[in-house]
């Protein structure tokens, strides 16, 4: 195990920069997920711990020691890729064997390691197939297990199940989770799934535009979003935003259609009249015969629970998450539930707590 520090890592290609100072601190055993929008520098991010790009500055620390200038293979450091990486014209056992042999073990360490890797990972009966040979997931299990075999200080998951289909995403994210646990082997995942990041993450580093913009628990991120950003990023359908304004010391919004709604946690700093956007997520939208019409443009069944997208009398756009199957109806009645509002600053987009 090993703990990993980024100290205001920086990286530019020419004059466009991609990274704007990374700090980051990760404990022994952490598996720390990092989420954002495709071009936010994640696989960047990724690339400069894995060696395979050179920072522009700042420092990288496993285990207190700066890493940024060794090679790739100097780093103690195992990487997982999006499309496998696998040798074609090598078996399942010597694509697994081959760090180990470059390292100099032994035969017998190496088939010792090897083995127990494989029984780990369900590959056995495998061994002696060619990568051609495998399925997706089987693929990505070897790709995994040429990593796991190397016992490396730093695990590094550059979106490794993207490629597969939605089943075996499921079954790739349990085992990649049991895994890590098992193992407690420090680890970066990237990725843009909002289910992996919220399911596979100890804590996650959402990126937007090259900086940090929240770093804390699934939860934290879900429950209190630091900005707008974050709030519309996380959580699926995105939490509806809605103009406001602060009115009556503080202590409620009043929004474009006259509505008033209280703060249920509290007042928030600033004079009546400030610019607000006020978030409220699909599922804690609920449907109340005196509440605000909303005008049905569609209706997405998905089983358990139903999704409508519709519009408010002022014209924003506004979903509804519901139980149950789809309501045959070409408007409803809506409720915002008080205790669920989350309140920005309509200028910077900072969360404003009570």
């Amino acid at each position: 195990m090993a703990s990993l520090v980024l100290e205001d890592l920086r990286k530019s290609f020419g004059p466009v920069a991609v990274l704007h100072g990374i700090d980051l601190t990760m404990e022994s055993g952490e598996m720390l997920v990092i989420v954002g929008a495709s071009g936010c520098g994640k696989s960047t991010l990724l690339r400069l711990v894995a060696g395979l790009e050179v920072p522009t500055s700042g420092r990288i620390l496993l285990d207190g020691r700066d890493v940024a200038p060794l090679d790739p293979a100097e780093r103690d450091i195992a990487m997982v890729f999006q499309n496998y990486a696998l040798y074609p014209h090598m078996t399942v056992f010597d694509n697994m064997a081959y760090g180990l042999r470059i390292r100099g073990l032994s035969k017998r360490d190496i088939q010792a390691r090897v083995e127990a890797t494989a029984e780990m990972l369900g590959l056995m009966p495998l061994l002696a197939r060619k990568p051609r040979q495998l399925s997706g997931g089987q693929r990505q299990r070897v790709a995994m297990g040429r990593a796991i075999v190397r016992q490396p200080k730093l695990f590094l998951f550059d979106e490794p199940l993207s490629n597969l289909d939605a089943k075996l995403r499921v079954q790739m994210r349990a085992e990649i989770r049991r895994l890590q646990r098992r193992m407690a082997v420090t680890s970066l995942y990237v990725t843009h799934d909002q289910v992996e990041a919220m399911t596979l993450g100890d804590r996650l580093l959402v990126l937007h535009q090259g900086r940090p913009v929240q770093l804390a628990t699934p939860m934290e991120v879900f429950e209190r979003p630091a900005n707008t950003y974050v709030a519309g990023f996380i959580g699926a359908p995105s939490m509806n935003m809605l103009p406001a304004t602060l009115s009556h010391a503080g202590t409620a919004a009043t929004f474009a259609s006259g509505q008033v709604i209280g703060f249920a946690d509290g007042r928030r700093e600033g004079a009546d009249g400030r610019k607000l956007v006020v978030g409220i997520r699909p599922e804690h939208v609920a449907v109340d015969p005196a509440g605000m019409e909303l005008q049905i443009d569609l209706v997405e069944p998905l089983g358990s629970e139903t999704v409508v997208i519709g519009r408010l009398p002022d014209g924003e756009l506004f979903s509804v998450k519901l139980p149950g199957a789809a309501p045959g109806v070409e408007s409803m009645k809506v409720a915002i539930q008080a205790a669920f509002l989350h309140v920005f600053d309509a200028e910077t987009g900072l969360r404003l707590n009570a």
